[in-house]
């Protein structure tokens, strides 16, 4: 877990008897993870938000070890869309006791691996944004302000999509890639489709114009996913895999802003996890 823990979820986990607790900067919690399943840990608690759980998944995946999360960050996307209890104690009890394990998908960008979302364009420039802009205004402040900034100065950029199911150039503003299919339909924004069909969800914005955007967004917000893809703003492709070969790659990955090297090779990974969900 981070080392930053406000709501003393270390402390909770330490009163169960039952895990060893770490407490670390987030930049070595991969690599801490990676030390305990070599000393034989079959079972490890990703204690934070989205980035402290994707770090934790990027040493256990693919491998027999399984994954129990307490959530303690601002949105806790993964822990809803999996049924996690968003309460402390309920949370812990469950990581220490769960016995009912489901294979989870998750995803990986060169090497990277993602549970959410990843995306390039003006999202990715949002967060760059919102992440300078807090500290001195607060989170939804320094959103709002970044939102309007970037929305002011959308700069859609050229790239190469390939997939087994197409290859195209696109100028776009926004490229999103999620883990299984999502809908943009509010209030569900951003959440994954219940039972949704299973893959990489790519959306990418066609026009070069705000006032496209704001069409798209419309379309989206009122009927949804569906009704927008048929609109001449948007096209969506469910894969297994893809590439986007781009000059630039800075990118968001699961809220985070990173930058790899272009072209982006993007892999889903079908049962990735084994998550502990009951």
């Amino acid at each position: 877990m981070d080392v930053d823990d406000p709501q003393g979820v270390g402390s909770a986990l330490e009163r169960s008897g039952a895990f060893v607790v770490h407490r670390m900067p987030a930049l070595g919690i991969t690599e801490a993870v990676q030390a305990a399943v070599r000393g034989g840990a079959r079972r490890v608690v990703a204690a934070g938000g989205d980035g402290t759980i994707s770090a934790v998944a990027a040493a256990i995946a693919e491998k027999d070890v399984e994954l129990a999360v307490v959530p303690a960050g601002t949105f806790n996307h993964f822990a809803k869309d999996n049924g996690i209890p968003l309460d402390l104690d309920e949370a812990c009890q469950l990581a220490a006791r769960g016995t009912n394990i489901r294979p989870v998908d998750a995803a990986w960008v060169n090497g990277r691996l993602f549970l959410n979302t990843s995306s390039v364009g003006v999202y990715a420039n949002f967060v760059k944004g919102r992440d300078k802009w807090e500290p001195r205004f607060g989170y939804w402040a320094a959103s709002a302000i970044s939102m309007i900034r970037n929305f002011v100065r959308v700069q859609p950029f050229s790239l190469w999509f390939r997939s087994e199911s197409a290859e195209r150039p696109y100028h776009t503003p926004l490229v999103f890639i999620g883990v299984g299919e999502r809908e943009l339909k509010l209030p569900t924004l951003g959440n994954r489709v219940d039972g949704g069909r299973r893959g990489l969800h790519v959306l990418i914005v066609r026009g070069r114009t705000r006032a496209r955007l704001v069409a798209l967004a419309f379309a989206a917000a009122s009927r949804g996913l569906r009704a927008a893809s048929r609109t001449p703003h948007l096209d969506t492709f469910l894969v297994e895999h893809c590439r986007i070969e781009q000059k630039h790659a800075t990118l968001a990955v699961d809220g985070e802003i990173v930058r790899l090297q272009s072209p982006l090779e993007y892999r889903f990974g079908e049962g990735a996890l084994k998550l502990v969900v009951g």
